[in-house]
């Protein structure tokens, strides 16, 4: 039996980063965005649109009997609840709650519900790549959402508001 050995050995003792092009992180902080907040009472905060890579990142925030329409999602998923629960109507028996992460592959279908016993709203970081696409019963397209529709949305709604969507991250071409 042979000994394990570390691949990047070699490489280590004489490779350097190039520190003089390094970038930044970027930070928000919990306050640096506003809640937008649609008139079926659910909230939302876009964190992060990366329009060259179809993804985008945001806070939802929902009551207790939410329930978001059947979608097909073209791109895989990343969801951690941070408080609240919710579950998918396809699939009952796994309930996400406050410390749950939930990865969903491209091409999934569900339905998303808000336990209507919550005693608190339900809080969720998704980050999606991708499209929803929103079907009816049949199957049949209801609707398209994107990166660059969440972002339009979000600060168009954020303006007639009078809110501020500034520190939104915003990457690539649209």
């Amino acid at each position: 039996m042979s000994e394990a050995t570390d691949m990047g050995a070699g490489l280590q003792g004489g490779f350097k980063l190039p520190m003089n092009d390094a970038t930044e992180a970027l930070h928000i902080g919990e306050d640096d965005l506003p809640w937008l907040e649609s008139e079926d009472g659910s909230k939302v905060k876009v964190l992060h649109v990366d329009l060259n890579q179809g993804l985008w990142v945001v806070k939802t925030l929902w009551k207790p009997g939410y329930a978001v329409q059947t979608h097909y999602h073209t791109g895989p998923v990343f969801a951690v609840t941070h408080s609240g629960s919710w579950y998918y109507k396809e699939y009952p028996e796994f309930v996400n709650r406050a410390g749950s992460y939930l990865y969903e592959p491209a091409h999934s279908i569900h339905t998303l519900l808000v336990s209507e016993d919550n005693t608190e709203d339900t809080e969720v970081w998704f980050a999606i790549y991708g499209c929803n696409v929103n079907i009816d019963e049949g199957g049949s397209i209801l609707g398209i959402v994107d990166a660059k529709s969440v972002l339009e949305v979000y600060q168009q709604g954020c303006q007639a508001q009078g809110l501020d969507s500034s520190n939104t991250i915003v990457m690539g071409a649209g």
